[in-house]
């Protein structure tokens, strides 16, 4: 699969001297294991570090119960972290799966506790379906933990063939979801 530039928005690389396209991508982070913030802001701090990725905004953080999880799972700190970026969507997730990886992320079934879950939510308007990826992120429209920080940071946020985040979250129970007044993530 290829990706097919914006002919509008484009970034010279500096070692080839070929053009890429700038896409902004939303990024979902969560941890119910270990010390949750600091895996938050570890994952935006290696965000940060990473060649060819700016990140622009990091929503507020969130105490979510956790959706689906086994029995006794431990409630979830969760934020949206929003980025430009050059990379393609694979690199992209290569990249977010090595962040996980580096806070001892150990997988497991669907839902499990994790110290880190660093998920692709939507890259610019790409869609992709293949062996390794899914985009947008097949269930993020039906998940208010996603949508609420997404909102907060882009009122006219949009899930590609889902809708507006601002409908889709008019749809779901929030009541599980609480603004942490006492945690900030340090850009």
């Amino acid at each position: 699969m290829t990706e097919t530039p914006n002919p509008y928005i484009l970034d010279a690389d500096t070692m080839t001297g070929g053009m890429r396209p700038i896409r902004q991508a939303v990024l979902a982070i969560g941890s119910n294991l270990g010390d949750r913030f600091d895996n938050l802001q570890g994952a935006v701090s290696a965000l940060s570090d990473t060649p060819d990725v700016t990140v622009v905004a990091v929503s507020s953080v969130y105490e979510t119960v956790p959706v689906g999880a086994p029995a006794g799972s431990h409630d979830f700190l969760n934020a949206v972290v929003l980025i430009d970026t050059t990379l393609t969507v694979h690199t992209l997730l290569d990249r977010c799966l090595a962040i996980e990886d580096a806070y001892g992320r150990v997988r497991g079934e669907r839902n499990d506790p994790r110290t880190l879950d660093v998920d692709l939510i939507v890259v610019g308007d790409r869609v992709v379906s293949d062996e390794t990826m899914v985009l947008p992120h097949p269930r993020a429209h039906s998940r208010a933990f996603v949508l609420a920080p997404w909102m907060e940071l882009d009122i006219e946020g949009e899930i590609p063939g889902k809708g507006f985040i601002a409908d889709l979250i008019g749809d779901l129970d929030t009541s599980g979801i609480t603004r942490r007044e006492d945690f900030k993530i340090l850009l």
